[in-house]
């Protein structure tokens, strides 16, 4: 009996009440920010729709009959497509090019243009339809409508990704379409057989460009859905190359070597030249490492 009377109820009764007030201070301060944070989220779900012409019931505006909200909004959304198209109209004028031909614009063109352009709501997109319409005045038959509607489904983040893909681009010269170079292949001699194949490529993840961009841009039609090889390269020929921004040549030192690239659809092709494509030093230095080891490279002609 005197052991349990040793243990003091005060004591107890103490840690409850601290316990019990460390509880409830911060579930009313969580309380709080979850409220504050689904306020925040209900106020930009309500900005993004009003922008369409809805609006929440519990808005301070005139009550207006079904027919009246219907037509203010399409009133509001043919201002913004109207607005669209001037933005893009002084994007285009900024960009103007010399005429280099004769020969005018196609008018279905130009209705399927402004039929697309007109909700093309991003700012960094306006700039490129207008430049679009720019070179395509100068230079009738430059895009098609194929690449005007490709374009139309490329978000903010495919735009950035195409980028990366023309930054890495390559380009033979006396041709127009581009190529991301991984590395090369050699045909297997009989001994060959009998060894391992060692890896002779790239990986374009180090390069920020990775296997899902990629898939991305396949899906878009910017790229086409596999390796591809080149033919065999001759090692009595050089060939001329523009690999990311730098000149190189390419000489083979064996037989039976070929140059595995991805290569860039007619409409990716299209879109790349709105590009102005930056420097990628880490990538063409990776890409010389490769390649050195079956070609002589150099950025002068021998």
């Amino acid at each position: 009996m005197k052991i349990q009377s040793t243990i003091s109820p005060v004591t107890i009764t103490e840690v409850k009440s601290t316990t019990h007030s460390a509880e409830k201070i911060p579930t009313k301060s969580v309380k709080k920010i979850e409220k504050a944070a689904k306020f925040a989220g209900k106020e930009r779900v309500a900005k993004w729709f009003a922008q369409a012409g809805v609006y929440p019931a519990y808005t301070n505006r005139p009550a207006l009959a079904l027919d009246e909200k219907i037509a203010a909004k399409n009133t509001l959304k043919e201002r913004r497509k109207f607005a669209n198209l001037e933005r893009i109209l002084g994007k285009a004028l900024d960009f103007c090019l010399e005429e280099s031909q004769a020969d005018d614009l196609d008018p279905d063109w130009f209705f399927s243009f402004i039929n697309m352009a007109e909700n093309v709501y991003s700012p960094q997109m306006q700039e490129v339809w207008g430049k679009i319409f720019a070179v395509e005045s100068s230079q009738p038959g430059s895009f098609s409508l194929k690449t005007l509607q490709t374009l139309r489904q490329l978000t903010q983040k495919d735009a950035l990704i195409f980028r990366q893909a023309v930054n890495l681009a390559s380009r033979r010269k006396g041709e127009t379409t581009p190529r991301l170079l991984l590395g090369y292949y050699r045909k297997k001699s009989f001994w060959s057989f009998l060894k391992p194949s060692p890896e002779h490529k790239l990986n374009l993840a180090h390069y920020f460009l990775s296997y899902p961009d990629l898939l991305a841009l396949m899906d878009l039609g910017l790229i086409h859905h596999s390796e591809i090889e080149s033919g065999e390269l001759s090692s009595e020929q050089v060939t001329e190359w523009r690999v990311a921004g730098q000149a190189l040549n390419f000489v083979p030192k064996y037989r039976g070597l070929t140059l595995v690239y991805f290569k860039f659809t007619t409409t990716g092709a299209e879109l790349s030249k709105l590009i102005t494509s930056q420097k990628q030093d880490a990538y063409v230095s990776a890409l010389k490492q490769t390649l050195g080891h079956a070609f002589n490279i150099s950025s002068e002609l021998p």
